[in-house]
């Protein structure tokens, strides 16, 4: 096939990638249905200033079936099919494989001189790729037992609203606090990008804001409306996080995304911003909200940590956990549940007096959900209330089975 034929991109569906599916019969060209009216020239990074045309060869078509149905990755290697990653399942292409001369030829045609040396030097490059205006991958390619191979993920500007993801309403209130700190917690996988995403569009769409995210790597493009947003990705836009930190300051932001808080130093530079007057957004590992405590305090050494807690005291401002679950509904393929503790002066003395484990309790009185604030289990309820998920699934997902028991009696 050369580079200008169609690839059929219909995923053939309870195929492993490690089979050797033969063509179907009903499979759509993805060339017949374009999927953006925007132009097709991309680029990989500004550093390089090279511009390709992904339709080239055929990796425009491989990028436009990922677009099209909706994938989350792209999946490449020589003398295999592609494959698209759809709601977590790998999926070839209903197309001829990639050679590994085709795979050379479209890595010369995406790569720069410097890329293509560090690839021979390194044996894999990070990059940047447009595929138009709407639609851009984070692109890792790199040589697997001298064969190449690439991992793409699918970057989008399709940001949903909190309805959308079923999010409940103070989320909106937590998304527009004029300072402080919010931090999401939650495993990996458990939305927490997607929900900061959604929070911070619904911040674009009302305050005329400088937001700067730093992301590792940007899973959302944003689109000015009444803020204006940069969006720096570290391997593309800057070296690293200590670096883009130190710069935060000279680039007079008002909100900011802090990826993900890994270390000391990511988490001080956090807590400076917070401190100095803006909003800062964050992610960390962790299970529940009040375990998002021990988890800052566990990257401080211990003489730091009485400083530390003062400042979360007075500059926190929500931490939410996140879990998504399985639904009932086929139409809805999973569901948030949901942990939020709002700062109030009970939560402030808590927390200055480190006693943030009994905070625990706190969050399930009458006066905790009068000021929005929801404890994981009564979030489960609901959703068991409401028909969203199987009692099974809340049962599993509680950290407390006794009590969601005892909760879900009461209502009946």
């Amino acid at each position: 096939m050369s580079s200008h034929q169609s690839a059929v991109a219909t995923p053939q569906a309870g195929k492993s990638t490690g089979s050797n599916p033969g063509t179907g019969s009903a499979g759509m060209s993805v060339e017949s249905e374009p999927v953006s009216s925007a132009s097709h020239v991309g680029h990989i990074s500004m550093a390089t200033l090279k511009k390709s045309d992904p339709h080239a060869t055929r990796w425009g078509k491989f990028l436009q079936a990922a677009i099209k149905f909706e994938a989350s990755d792209l999946i490449m290697k020589a003398g295999s099919k592609p494959a698209i990653r759809v709601r977590g399942a790998l999926k070839p292409l209903d197309t001829e494989a990639v050679s590994a001369d085709e795979f050379w030829k479209i890595a010369q045609h995406v790569l720069s001189a410097e890329q293509i040396e560090d690839l021979h030097k390194f044996g894999s490059v990070d990059f940047a790729y447009d595929y138009d205006d709407h639609h851009r991958f984070r692109v890792n390619l790199f040589q697997a037992r001298g064969k190449l191979s690439v991992a793409a993920r699918l970057i989008t500007s399709k940001i949903r609203r909190f309805e959308e993801l079923y999010l409940p309403e103070i989320m909106s209130e937590v998304a527009m606090q004029p300072n402080g700190i919010v931090l999401l917690s939650g495993v990996t996988g458990s939305g927490k990008s997607t929900t900061i995403a959604a929070m911070l569009d619904y911040v674009n769409e009302r305050k005329p804001v400088h937001i700067v995210t730093i992301e590792d790597p940007i899973e959302y493009i944003f689109t000015d409306k009444k803020a204006t947003i940069n969006q720096r990705e570290i391997g593309i836009d800057c070296l690293d996080f200590k670096i883009a930190l130190r710069a935060l300051v000279r680039e007079n932001p008002d909100v900011v995304l802090v990826g993900e808080m890994r270390d000391n130093e990511t988490f001080h530079a956090a807590l400076h911003a917070a401190e100095t007057g803006h909003l800062v957004y964050g992610t960390i590992h962790a299970s529940s909200t009040t375990q998002t405590f021990s988890r800052i305090y566990g990257l401080f050494e211990a003489e730091e940590v009485p400083q530390v807690r003062k400042i979360l005291g007075y500059q926190m401002r929500a931490f939410v956990y996140q879990k998504l679950l399985p639904t009932l509904h086929p139409e809805i393929h999973r569901i948030p549940a949901i942990e939020v503790l709002i700062n109030n002066s009970v939560v402030r003395k808590h927390i200055l007096e480190a006693r943030e484990g009994e905070l625990r309790e706190y969050i399930k009185t009458i006066e905790a959900r009068q000021s929005g604030m929801i404890d994981f289990n009564e979030a489960l309820v609901q959703l068991v209330e409401k028909e969203y998920i199987h009692m099974r699934v809340a049962e599993e997902a509680s950290p407390n089975v006794d009590e969601f028991r005892m909760m879900i009696k009461k209502i009946k």
